[in-house]
């Protein structure tokens, strides 16, 4: 018997990727009663997924893009009362520095996200690992620490056996709308294909003539112990002050609050080839986390106890920035700092597979969704 391809009434799709954006999508897909198959080639939630911590924040620079994660917060808050598990702490998150004040323009504009001012006092309480500050921050009520290893857990568990353990070669159009998947033992045809890949997404775009303007780069993340009893409360943290001699830090706490997570914004970038021009930069940017602990956070033990090192696919007009592109039934997700967006954007894409619609219209290249304004 051949590959088969699902009736247009209930259309067989394939996703491919199970980070948690892929995880995602399956499950809307599996929610709509569509078939699905998602390939992964490693396991689930352990590329550019990877670690126990993201901040759910809902602070960006374009409205558009705020509407969206509001959206997907309410989301998020389904997700727990179905999978019966944590996965979003209720601590909030908190920023500081400059930006603050743009933000909370950008926010109030949108309405709807408890966000507001906070003072050295609030700051110093929402925060207690930070060292004295006293300039402009900011509270975003409804933000806090996605518990990543959850909800990658309990997605995987909800699809279950359709999970193959498989890498994607390649992609290829056939007649009649069919598109065929062959992986390193399989080959199948499907009426759709959303490919939600990482650092492979262009890589099978240009298999079917779509050159994606994703940049590739690798980002590392400290894990640090907090030196005390852990704080019953304690907020993710975004530094774009350069009090502490860094802009763009990001930091989040791990569940149960005994450790934190701390990253830069800057990433290294990686050549055409996928090597690294100065394979030092990375060792320097895990220094540079280090040293920013011992000034901002001397509640936490510099020590690192813990690394993610991983590749970073963002867009050109923005870090937030995230697109779909699409070719005759397939479907291909590209973006940064997606974790907090899976919800939604999972459920736009399975929409579009399910239905043959065309995708969200913010989703759109053209629209640019996230890029800040002129």
């Amino acid at each position: 018997m051949g590959p088969r391809v699902s009736s247009p009434a209930s259309p067989e799709v394939a996703v491919v990727g199970a980070g948690i954006v892929g995880l995602a999508t399956a499950y809307a897909l599996r929610e709509r009663d569509v078939p699905v198959r998602l390939y992964e080639s490693g396991l689930p939630g352990s590329g550019q997924s990877a670690g126990e911590s993201r901040i759910f924040r809902h602070a960006h620079d374009d409205d558009r893009l705020v509407e969206c994660v509001r959206r997907s917060r309410a989301m998020w808050d389904d997700w727990v009362e179905r999978f019966g598990v944590e996965l979003l702490s209720s601590d909030g998150a908190v920023a500081i520095g400059a930006p603050v004040e743009d933000r909370l323009k950008v926010l109030d504009r949108v309405g709807g996200v408890p966000a507001r001012p906070i003072d050295s006092a609030e700051l110093a309480d929402r925060m207690p690992l930070l060292a004295r500050y006293s300039g402009p921050a900011m509270l975003d009520e409804g933000g806090g620490a996605i518990r990543t290893g959850a909800a990658v857990s309990a997605l995987t568990s909800e699809l279950g056996s359709a999970i193959v353990a498989e890498e994607v070669i390649s992609l290829r159009l056939r007649r009649g709308s069919v598109v065929e998947v062959r992986s390193v033992n399989r080959c199948d045809e499907y009426a759709h294909v959303i490919v939600c890949a990482g650092r492979e997404t262009a890589r099978l775009a240009e298999s079917v003539g779509l050159s994606l303007p994703i940049r590739l780069a690798a980002h590392v993340r400290l894990t640090f112990e907090v030196r005390a009893d852990p704080p019953a409360r304690i907020a993710c943290l975004q530094d774009g002050s350069g009090e502490f001699g860094e802009v763009g830090v990001y930091a989040t706490p791990l569940p149960g609050n005994r450790r934190y997570a701390v990253g830069l914004s800057q990433a290294v970038e990686v050549r055409d080839d996928g090597a690294f021009a100065d394979p030092a930069e990375l060792a320097s940017l895990a220094d540079r986390a280090r040293a920013y602990v011992e000034r901002a956070l001397p509640g936490l033990d510099p020590q690192p106890t813990g690394f993610v090192h991983c590749w970073v696919t963002d867009l050109p007009w923005s870090q937030d920035g995230l697109a779909v592109w699409s070719a005759e039934g397939i479907l291909f997700a590209a973006g940064h700092n997606l974790f907090k967006q899976a919800p939604w954007l999972g459920a736009a894409l399975a929409h579009a597979a399910a239905t043959g619609d065309p995708v969200d219209s913010r989703l759109a290249p053209e629209a640019k969704l996230g890029e800040p304004p002129s």
